[in-house]
C-alpha cells in the first residue's frame, strides 16, 4: 500500500511540473527535508533535490513526497 501512495505522489510530479514547495520524508530514518524542487528518475524512480534548510543535495530511493503550501514551507525552513 505505501508503495502504492508512493507511486500516487511521484505521479503529481509529472502533473504539477515539480513547481512549488515540497516536503520530503524518508520512511526509514523519519528525516524530513524541505525543497522547491524535486527530480524523479525515470529509471530508477528515486527522487533528487536540494533540502532547502542545508543547501545540500539528496538523493532517496524510497521516499514520501507531499506538496505543501508556501506558509508551511517558510515556516519549515526559517524564511520570512
Amino acid at each position: 500500500m505505501k508503495k502504492l501512495l508512493l507511486l500516487g505522489v511521484l505521479g503529481l510530479f509529472v502533473l504539477a511540473g515539480c513547481g512549488g514547495y515540497w516536503m520530503v520524508t524518508d520512511p526509514t530514518t523519519k528525516n524530513v527535508y524541505y525543497t522547491e524542487d524535486v527530480k524523479q528518475s525515470k529509471s530508477t524512480g528515486a527522487v533528487n533535490f536540494i533540502d532547502a534548510k542545508t543547501g545540500t543535495q539528496i538523493n532517496h530511493q524510497n521516499s514520501a513526497v507531499k506538496e505543501i503550501t508556501k506558509d508551511e514551507f517558510n515556516a519549515a525552513v526559517g524564511k520570512k
